[in-house]
């Protein structure tokens, strides 16, 4: 059976986080003490993916590369794809189809942001499923704004709607998802949104209208973060700066996650370049080693 790969979409424009984003990706922003791409890149980290494909813009992607590449060997594979317009979440996996050749997939958008306790083993849970798609949910106190699930008495997936105007349910389908092999030949079938996009959204319900579609919920006491506006950026920088600093660990640390994994030993930690700056993130991964 072919190993899972991941794939971060750092596509779009950044118009929500305008001007800040006139000349860079947002997904090089810092998230208090790390670019953004780092987080979504330690998700799929958590869940155990070293080869990686990372999707962007043609002007955005040599700084993306530069920034991931400059990690050093933390033994995770990385390839870049272009992304020429924005087209919708989906076509990420048409996009990437001949980089995973059949293999399943876990797709996450560059400017979402998971943590909490147990997060690795929801991610390893979800892995385990070699047939089908898998979405994460969180819930919420304002679902018209997001795309929910909407549930039978079962607690199984009826349909996902969009910004539903009636309440259907408080379970926000959130920018990280698992597809079996099959996600790219679904998404080429896909039509545009009046938007002209190829919708995720349209994608998950192909999975849906095969009864191949389930959901994992993350719960109470658990965050997601879309640090894609001023405020929701602003948010995720101080959460993570409470974190870290009353609790002593980094969140989202690639280098750390990677020894974890049993990737790379103490010493190849030591070597990496992050480690080799004297500021506070060098200084918790060199601590590491004690």
């Amino acid at each position: 059976m072919k190993r899972r790969k991941g794939i971060i979409l750092a596509g779009g424009h950044g118009s929500r986080l305008r001007p800040m984003t006139g000349v860079l990706s947002k997904q090089v922003l810092p998230v208090y003490d790390k670019p953004m791409i780092y987080y979504p890149l330690s998700t799929l980290m958590l869940a155990g993916l070293s080869e990686v494909l990372v999707i962007s813009s043609p002007e955005h992607l040599p700084l993306l590369r530069n920034i991931l590449e400059g990690l050093g060997p933390i033994g995770v594979n990385f390839e870049f794809r272009e992304q020429i317009n924005p087209r919708g979440i989906a076509e990420a996996l048409i996009i990437g189809e001949a980089y995973l050749d059949g293999s399943p997939s876990a797709l996450i958008l560059g400017d979402n942001i998971f943590f909490g306790h147990g997060f690795r083993n929801i991610l390893n849970e979800a892995g385990k499923k070699t047939n089908g798609a898998t979405v994460f949910t969180y819930p919420v106190n304002d679902p018209s704004r997001y795309g929910v699930l909407e549930l039978d008495k079962k607690n199984q997936i009826l349909n996902i709607v969009e910004k539903p105007d009636s309440f259907l349910s408080n379970l926000a389908v959130t920018g990280l998802y698992f597809y079996d092999g099959k996600a790219a030949g679904f998404a080429k079938r896909l039509l545009p949104s009046k938007r002209g996009e190829l919708e995720i959204t349209d994608l998950n319900k192909a999975y849906l209208e095969q009864k191949k579609l389930s959901y994992l919920n993350f719960g109470r006491g658990f965050a997601w973060l879309d640090a894609g506006t001023p405020d929701s950026l602003l948010d995720a920088a101080n959460f993570v700066s409470t974190v870290e600093r009353r609790q002593g660990f980094k969140i989202a640390a690639p280098e750390e996650i990677s020894l974890e994994n049993g990737w790379i030993t103490i010493d190849q930690l030591l070597a990496l370049p992050n480690v080799q700056m004297e500021n506070d993130y060098a200084n918790y991964l060199k601590s590491l080693g004690h």
